[in-house]
């Protein structure tokens, strides 16, 4: 256990555990997944419950606590928080196109163990590390929310309660059933953008065009295509990202007519996967509950062809993950193989539908109405598979209500407690 330290309103404490690659196999290679500790000053030493906070993703680190996490406050109240690096992120054993194996049937292999089943076993692990035989509760955002309802069916002796924002997943619906309704929201979310800056289509249009002309190079060096400038729409689902995307391209042209230099760092900084790049890989293989995607997302666009780059009115993509990015992407560019491997492999079943129909372990969840990246109605199907399940259906907030605004894990609890 590492020294306990501080910053004004925290103190914090790194926990580092060694845990089986495969979790079939306990006695095989071994990575390191990394969570941090969290408590309010003057409750150092209070025997506090915990609460394991799991990041959206999947491929992302936990948030770094000081920044614009709104939720820990109210959390650091009552309990102690465990910021879990999912494994393969942040400080915990990395992978990407620098640690994978250089043989894509050998990295698709070592990626197979980078799923929600494995890392609610990690989580396990930690759990029994830190508080023995106590159960913890867990705070699932977006695609931790998936990961809570896979604890829920993997071990549910090992949580007290079950908090979820953005993030029942579905338990009977395809990937291809996920991603038909993911493009009928985004494309509704394009409408909204629109109009509040009706503008922008047309300069939106006009960029796409001059790409599909032009040679235009981000920092990187690749050449930036107008399918991957669509993809700018990834943000569009989050209230603090829904008006960069207007700054963003006020500043796109230059008086000659070529696109300015801070435009294009800017898109680079939002196109490339450098920082997550588990997410291309394992993104659509979070969505099968057994069997393979074979590129769902790619192949159900094909039934959408107002999302063609060249289409008029124009509109950005939203959270899908395309053959092309290994392509385009010099940080996928190494990981096209072992990415079409992952997207052939039979992956097994996440959820068990009867342990979760016989659950007692009490869970609330935050839906929201107009959540771009999770279905409303597919994540109400799923409140209604999990007895005694409470939701929050509210079009207060956008899919980032958790990290912007404290009221609501405060309103979460209040449910929890009986008091909302």
């Amino acid at each position: 256990m590492s020294h306990l330290y501080s910053r004004p309103g925290f103190f914090y404490r790194d926990h580092f555990l060694d845990v089986p690659l495969d979790h079939a196999d306990p006695s095989g290679p071994v990575i390191q997944v990394y969570g941090r500790e969290v408590v309010a000053p003057g409750k150092q030493d209070d025997d506090l419950p915990w609460l394991l906070f799991l990041q959206g993703g999947p491929g992302y680190k936990a948030p770094r606590p000081g920044g614009s996490q709104a939720w820990l406050a109210p959390a650091l109240r009552e309990y102690r928080v465990l910021l879990l690096d999912q494994r393969g992120t942040g400080r915990s054993t990395p992978a990407d196109r620098r640690t994978l194996p250089r043989d894509p049937a050998k990295a698709a292999g070592y990626l197979r163990h980078f799923r929600a089943d494995s890392i609610v076993r990690d989580a396990e692990l930690l759990r029994r590390h830190l508080a023995g035989d106590r159960p913890w509760s867990v705070l699932g955002q977006s695609f931790g929310g998936f990961c809570a309802v896979a604890y829920l069916s993997i071990a549910p002796e090992g949580l007290s309660e079950v908090f979820v924002t953005g993030g029942l997943p579905p338990l009977t619906a395809s990937p291809e059933d996920w991603y038909r309704a993911s493009y009928r929201r985004v494309a509704a979310e394009n409408e909204r953008y629109f109009a509040r800056y009706p503008g922008d289509r047309d300069v939106a249009r006009r960029i796409a065009a001059h790409l599909e002309a032009a040679d235009e190079r981000l920092p990187g060096g690749e050449r930036l295509t107008a399918r991957r400038f669509q993809t700018l729409g990834l943000g569009l689902g989050s209230s603090s990202r829904f008006h960069d995307l207007h700054f963003l391209l006020e500043e796109a042209f230059l008086p000659g007519g070529g696109l300015s230099d801070t435009f294009l760092r800017q898109v680079d900084e939002v196109v490339s996967y450098a920082a997550k790049p588990l997410y291309a890989l394992v993104h659509e293989a979070c969505l099968c509950d057994g069997g393979a995607s074979n590129w769902a997302a790619e192949r159900v666009l094909a039934e959408f062809p107002e999302f063609a780059p060249q289409a008029d009115p124009f509109l950005f993509l939203g959270e899908t993950i395309h053959p092309w990015f290994f392509e385009e992407d010099p940080a996928l560019v190494p990981l096209r193989e072992c990415a079409d491997l992952l997207a052939a492999h039979e992956w097994p079943a996440l959820y068990d539908a009867e342990r979760l129909a016989a659950t007692t372990v009490p869970v609330t969840a935050a839906v929201y109405y107009d959540d771009m990246y999770v279905d409303r109605e597919m994540s109400m199907e799923t409140a209604r598979a999990i007895p005694g399940l409470r939701t929050w259906v509210t079009d207060e907030y956008a899919h980032n209500g958790l990290s912007a605004d404290p009221r609501v894990l405060e309103r979460l609890l209040a449910l929890r407690r009986g008091d909302a």
